[in-house]
Order: structure tokens, then C-alpha cells, then sequence
């Protein structure tokens, strides 16, 4: 898990409406390595920096150092610790520093009634699986604060 800084061009074509993620850290968290490895690149193409996790723990890992991410992504169905379980531990760490944290969550599940129950679980915003590739980059860019 390492901070990837955005390269050139890298995500281009995926861009339709220009957004600018420059400065912006994001930790995404997903077991899933091909999802994980699409969110990375897509954002990375507008200009984020990402810390890209397969687990919980990783993820854990990471808020645990001098680092701190504008925004955590994360899948919901991961094995040994959820979406759920990690957003609840990760908050309490920002708290703990006095910290935000805002969260999207990555998921199969996208019935009215999951997404009231992911948002009730403090989730800002719920994006379902496959990701499209401009409802990611403009979802993230919204919770920043980045659109117009």
C-alpha cells in the first residue's frame, strides 16, 4: 500500500467532464484487485493521490501513521471485517484527532433499501458496482467539494 502520485495523462480516456482531484487523498479499499485496481487508475487520471488497500486492516494501517486521507473509499463485502466495521473504526480514529472523515461506499447492493441502510450507517454517499468511471471521479469530486 503505497501513495501513488497521479502520472500524466493516466486516466484520460475516461474523462469526459473535466475534474480536477489535484491535492486531494483518497484511501480506497476494496478485496476486489481488478475494482480496486480501476477506481486507482480512473482517479488517479483526474489528479488524486491514492492509498489503495485490499483489506480492513490495511486500511487501518494507513489512517494509523502521520498520513490522513480527504476521503475514504471503500467496498461494503470484504472478508474478516466489512465496509461497515471499518468505517465505524476509522471514524473513531478521526475523532480521536480531531479529524473528518468522509466515506463512500463501493457496493453490489443497490436497492432503495440497502442504500438507506448504508447511509444510516454513516456512509456520505453509496456508489453501486461496476463503478462507472465519470459517477466515481464526479461523486468524489461533489463530497470534496470540487464541482461547480
Amino acid at each position: 500500500m503505497k501513495l501513488v502520485q497521479p502520472p500524466a495523462q493516466l486516466g484520460a480516456a475516461h474523462q469526459s467532464t473535466p475534474v480536477d482531484l489535484r491535492e486531494l487523498d483518497l484511501l480506497i479499499v476494496d478485496d476486489d484487485v481488478d475494482g480496486l485496481e480501476m477506481c486507482r487508475i480512473i482517479l488517479i487520471g483526474s489528479g488524486a493521490r491514492v492509498k489503495a488497500c485490499t483489506s480492513s486492516a490495511q486500511a487501518l494501517e494507513a489512517l494509523a501513521g502521520d498520513w490522513w486521507p480527504h476521503m475514504l473509499i471503500t467496498d461494503l463485502d470484504m472478508p474478516e471485517e466489512n465496509g461497515f466495521t471499518l468505517l465505524r473504526r476509522a471514524r473513531a480514529l478521526a475523532r480521536a484527532r480531531g479529524r473528518n472523515l468522509p466515506a463512500v461506499a463501493l457496493t453490489a447492493y443497490g436497492s432503495a433499501d440497502d442504500r438507506r441502510r448504508i447511509l444510516a450507517a454513516g456512509f456520505n454517499l453509496h456508489l453501486a458496482k461496476p463503478v462507472d468511471p465519470e459517477e466515481l471521479r464526479l461523486t468524489v469530486a461533489s463530497l470534496a467539494g470540487r464541482t461547480g
